[in-house]
């Protein structure tokens, strides 16, 4: 039986940036002597205070106790030239995202660490098969993907190079559990795994907008309380940057070689044109130089009246636990929709506020007339007014994820299980993907996307094989 990795004990961590020194707050408090260098002093210099105030406040929030921290403190070393990581079981670069320049850097380190150094890099992006080129030894280096902020985000993406050797992934395996994070595999493409999974959260969202199927304050506050994110995609944007967002759809497209599920949108390339990149700037797809970009969300309406529910499915389960009666207007459900009054309505159950329900709920329904706002908002329902579509927003937008996610399966970029770690650690899904579809049943997600394949004939809605055969 082969011994279990052990992670690190002496740990580089090259680059002082934001990253770079989360990264070394973590390792240092895992224990591991840390040794932090970047070759511009100032940034050095700054790295090394925020990782030792990053510390402090973990002690301050009761994370660590004050000598824990101090303990901590004090095996984090500044280096201030890159031979002084000659001692490291593992360097971990958080260099700018250029490639050249990191091919540079692992040759320089190539000539510097011993043989059994493994190089590992956080690039959230680049190839790590294309970085590891640039060492003498490839099969040890592979990528550690952090999530930011480091020192709170609980999820790192462990990434296997063309080359990368078994012994160099588990070791950086073993390095994040040590640091106190899940730690997910996935093997080396566009996004590596969860941010190729979240592609569809954004992109389906600006093909919705510039269908008209809704407006940009719409889809965001149907994603937030009919889908229970944290933040509707134009938020994230945003937040993300617009410019960089931009940036990362270009990349996707063109390290797959034009694959038409990620083609960017026209509309991101109009914002970054005219300067509206986010919060950064003042203003992207919202406008921040006020107090609030946006109204808070309201309560739900209070429930004053009954329905008749005809049809089967999901949907209409989680509609007839609030309309148990038989008077009021008729909801024919078909499906992850359906129609009042002759008028369409699209609705997605979403996952309980308590982790521990199974059974997803129903928050919002999208309406597409004044019957259904009534019927709905009678049965204490939020409802969005939607331009009638093939399938409708939330439905489109959770589906065409799920089927992502079902390409990355299939194509073997990581695990069920990691998937779902991954999206909810990582980028805050209420639910892992394949977990909501199990949740609300497989053959609706297979309906959805059938539905969005006679609407459009497009390459972009084929649907995922590993989806067709289960």
């Amino acid at each position: 039986m082969t011994a279990e990795a052990q992670p690190a004990q002496v740990i580089g961590v090259l680059g002082a940036g934001t990253m770079g020194a989360g990264i070394a707050q973590l390792a240092c408090r895992a224990g591991a002597r840390t040794l932090l260098h970047d070759p511009i002093p100032q940034a050095l210099q700054r790295g090394a205070e925020k990782a030792r105030g990053g510390l402090e406040k973990e002690a301050a929030k009761g994370r660590i106790t004050a000598e824990q921290a101090r303990a901590a403190a004090a095996r984090l070393e500044v280096v201030a030239g890159m031979e002084a990581l000659a001692p490291c079981d593992l360097v971990i670069e958080a260099a700018p995202e250029l490639p050249e320049l990191k091919r540079e850097i692992y040759g320089r380190l190539s000539e510097i660490v011993s043989g059994e150094c493994v190089l590992a890099t956080n690039t959230s992006s680049l190839p790590v098969t294309g970085i590891a080129a640039g060492a003498t030894n490839p099969e040890r280096v592979v990528g550690m993907h952090f999530f930011n902020p480091a020192p709170l985000m609980a999820l790192v993406e462990v990434i296997a190079g063309l080359r990368s050797s078994e012994g160099a992934l588990a070791l950086a395996d073993a390095t994040g559990r040590a640091m106190g994070k899940t730690v997910i595999r996935a093997t080396d493409g566009p996004g590596f795994l969860v941010n190729r999974c979240n592609r569809p959260f954004g992109l389906e969202a600006l093909r919705l907008l510039g269908e008209r199927v809704a407006d940009i304050e719409t889809i965001d506050r149907i994603v937030r309380l009919g889908g229970g994110f944290r933040m509707g995609p134009f938020e994230l944007s945003d937040l993300v940057g617009v410019d960089t967002g931009f940036d990362v759809a270009r990349s996707f497209y063109e390290l797959s070689f034009g694959e038409p599920r990620w083609r960017p949108s026209p509309i991101q390339a109009q914002r970054v044109a005219a300067g509206l990149h986010g919060r950064k700037s003042g203003r992207g797809y919202y406008d921040y130089s006020g107090d609030s970009h946006r109204p808070a969300d309201p309560e739900p309406p209070e429930r004053e009246g009954d329905a008749v529910v005809r049809g089967s499915g999901p949907v209409a389960e989680a509609l007839r636990v609030l309309a148990p009666g038989a008077s009021g207007p008729e909801i024919v459900v078909e499906g992850l929709g359906g129609t009042v009054e002759g008028k369409p309505f699209y609705a997605l159950p979403s996952p309980a506020r308590d982790a521990a329900a199974q059974q997803p709920i129903l928050t919002l329904v999208e309406v597409t007339g004044q019957a259904g706002e009534r019927a709905f908002a009678g049965l204490g329902l939020h409802t969005a007014r939607v331009q009638p579509s093939a399938v409708g927003v939330l439905p489109r937008i959770v589906c065409q994820v799920i089927n992502e996610c079902a390409f990355a399966l299939g194509e073997g970029v990581g695990s069920a299980r990691d998937i779902d770690a991954g999206m909810t650690l990582g980028m805050n899904y209420p639910r892992g993907p394949f977990a909501w579809a199990d949740a609300i049943g497989r053959e609706h997600v297979v309906a959805v996307l059938d539905a969005l394949w006679e609407e459009y004939r497009e390459e972009r809605y084929r649907m995922a094989p590993a989806l067709r055969c289960q």
